[in-house]
């Protein structure tokens, strides 16, 4: 018996693998697409700066079918939320019953998802939902997955952390306060090997470069300077092996 629809919102990362391989043996679920976003100017995946080729190495790896949503740079969210808007009643035409996450700790962004998602009667799965952190980085490593960090925010970690494997000695350089699993934003992965590849996605590792960008406005922060708060990220060019 054929499991329920479901597409999955794929970001490259550890997260995203390790959930999708829990959906994968879910006979309760079917799935058969991955949906990822792409920044169109840079051609690279948001908050990662991986590079579209690379991407698509890794959707030729897991063998689901994919498709790419090409946003412009300068999104507002009222812009964000007509464009996914217009993807989710396209979804519900196709009998999309289902969207997969993965997700860990965050409520806001789980409620965000679901808000979205209700009025399309699509149900948000989060295979990974409040489990603990440091348990699902290890779960990720012993499952026989490897990742490589590929952004960090420069305000929580410092550069040696950037371009590193996401593995157990990793794991224990990480500064008090920081999640293992980068929850809060602290760092972001490029996995490339493990049980839903069928083989690893080779790349060589380019360049590590800094970049700032404008921070989310404070709405319980009173005033305004006048001049736009910025965040630093450092990134590591991940480059794409023919």
């Amino acid at each position: 018996m054929a499991g329920m629809k479901l597409y999955f919102n794929w970001s490259s990362g550890k997260d995203s693998a390790l959930a999708l391989y829990s959906l994968l043996n879910d006979t309760r679920y079917d799935v058969d697409l991955l949906l990822t976003t792409i920044n169109m100017p840079q051609d690279r995946i948001s908050m990662h700066g991986v590079r579209r080729e690379l991407l698509l190495n890794q959707f030729e790896s897991i063998e689901i079918p994919y498709k790419i949503m090409d946003l412009p740079e300068e999104l507002s969210m009222d812009s964000y939320n007509s464009i996914m808007k217009d993807q989710l009643e396209s979804f519900q035409k196709e009998e999309y019953n289902y969207a997969g996450f993965g997700d860990i700790l965050l409520e806001d962004v789980k409620e965000y998802r679901e808000k979205q998602l209700a009025p399309f009667n699509i149900q948000g799965v989060f295979p990974l939902w409040k489990r603990n952190t440091l348990e699902v980085a290890h779960l990720f490593m012993d499952e026989g997955f490897k990742a490589i960090v590929v952004s960090i925010n420069s305000t929580l970690l410092n550069e040696s952390f950037c371009g590193r494997l996401f593995d157990k000695g990793f794991l224990a350089d990480l500064p008090p306060g920081v999640d293992p699993c980068g929850e809060n934003g602290e760092f972001h992965t490029f996995c490339f090997d493990g049980p839903i590849f069928k083989e690893a996605v080779p790349f060589s590792i380019g360049e590590i470069v800094y970049k700032e960008y404008k921070a989310p406005k404070d709405p319980n922060k009173a005033g305004d300077s006048g001049k736009a708060e910025m965040i630093g990220f450092w990134f590591c060019d991940l480059l794409p092996i023919v």
